[in-house]
């Protein structure tokens, strides 16, 4: 068995997918390192989570988040057949933040995290997934290609892992609003 130490990446390049060699530092790189790093936030907030639920949403998505890495460690010239994201996965989300929009009683105004260790684990995989939402965007504005399905979807995960800590606090009986009193403007007016 070969060892995971390749010794390759030492003069901080790496390869990817079809075998081309890029910088660390490099945009593309950067790009679906946070993926990665999102998947490991999301992988520590579902081993703490309770709600069995929330838990199964949560792997499936894991799961979806090594196709957008790879969408995007992949170069268009190493692309062997079709895309690796669909407007499926970006619609499967729209559903589930439908779903629990309609949950009665849910925040749809600021929240402010901290006030339930598993909804934290949430919001910081949240934190995570817009930035690499924008690690993706800057990529694209760069001239890299990225899939639009790539960026929609992580649009969408971060609105529904918003939600996700929602959830919980709420049938944990936790009010995490960050005004006392309902304010005016635009519902689901979130803090990011």
């Amino acid at each position: 068995m070969s060892s995971i130490a390749t010794k390759h990446g030492d003069g901080g390049q790496t390869g990817l997918v079809g075998g081309i060699r890029v910088s660390k530092a490099d945009m593309r790189v950067e790009s679906y390192g946070d993926v990665d790093e999102l998947n490991s936030f999301l992988g520590f907030a579902r081993s703490i989570c309770q709600t069995e639920e929330i838990c199964a949403w949560t792997e499936e998505i894991q799961r979806t988040l090594f196709r957008v890495g790879g969408s995007l460690a992949t170069p268009a010239e190493s692309r062997k057949g079709g895309s690796l994201m669909t407007e499926a996965d970006v619609e499967r989300l729209t559903e589930l933040v439908t779903k629990l929009e309609a949950t009665e009683g849910i925040l749809a105004d600021w929240s402010l995290p901290g006030a339930h260790r598993e909804s934290a684990a949430y919001e910081m995989a949240r934190t995570v997934c817009r930035r690499a939402e924008r690690h993706a965007v800057r990529f694209m504005e760069g001239g890299g290609e990225v899939q639009p399905e790539v960026i929609a979807y992580l649009n969408r995960l971060s609105d529904l892992i918003w939600l996700f800590g929602r959830l919980i606090e709420l049938k944990a009986g936790i009010d995490a609003r960050l005004r006392e009193e309902e304010a005016g403007g635009p519902k689901w007016s979130r803090a990011w």
